[in-house]
């Protein structure tokens, strides 16, 4: 059991994400130029998912133009997010539509992290991990492949689930 000092630590570090873009990706950010006048900070396609990560002083603007972008991209799952710069208002940026109670932290046997989303409805859930948990599992995905966290090298895990 970690000390919620260890935990704080851990939830208020700095993230960086990985900007490598695919020329799928490098179409995508010149759309989202296009279409919002904004710079997004960064592009993750993950089909059938499109991450637009936009600063926060942009992004109001760039979500005024998500009905838009999504009709140029039907067949995608278009996502604005703010880039935030520590894990926590990362991780509440990620789902926006949701009410999150709390958020806990705990050591796996390897070594690696694993964070459990709290949430008080079962709606919330449902939300936060998609249709046959394809959200979640993408989310996992970028924090594996694009995210890192500042003093740490593991790995991480994001759980969702529903106060008892």
């Amino acid at each position: 059991m970690m000390s919620s000092i260890e935990v704080k630590s851990f939830l208020t570090q700095k993230v960086k994400i990985k900007k490598k873009y695919t020329m799928n990706e490098f179409y995508l950010y010149h759309l989202f130029l296009k279409i919002t006048n904004v710079h997004p900070d960064n592009v993750i396609l993950v089909p059938p998912y499109v991450f637009f990560f936009a600063k926060s002083e942009n992004y109001y603007k760039g979500k005024r133009k998500l009905n838009t972008i999504r009709k140029k991209l039907p067949n995608k799952k278009v996502m604005i997010v703010k880039s935030e710069p520590t894990l926590i208002r990362l991780l509440f940026s990620l789902f926006p539509d949701t009410y999150i109670h709390d958020i806990l932290l705990d050591i796996k046997e390897n070594g690696g992290k694993q964070i459990t989303i709290l949430f008080y409805f079962y709606e919330d859930r449902a939300i936060a991990i998609g249709r046959k948990g394809a959200y979640i599992k993408t989310i996992n995905w970028i924090f594996n492949e694009h995210i890192y966290l500042e003093n740490n090298s593991n790995s991480m895990e994001i759980r969702c689930h529903v106060m008892n």
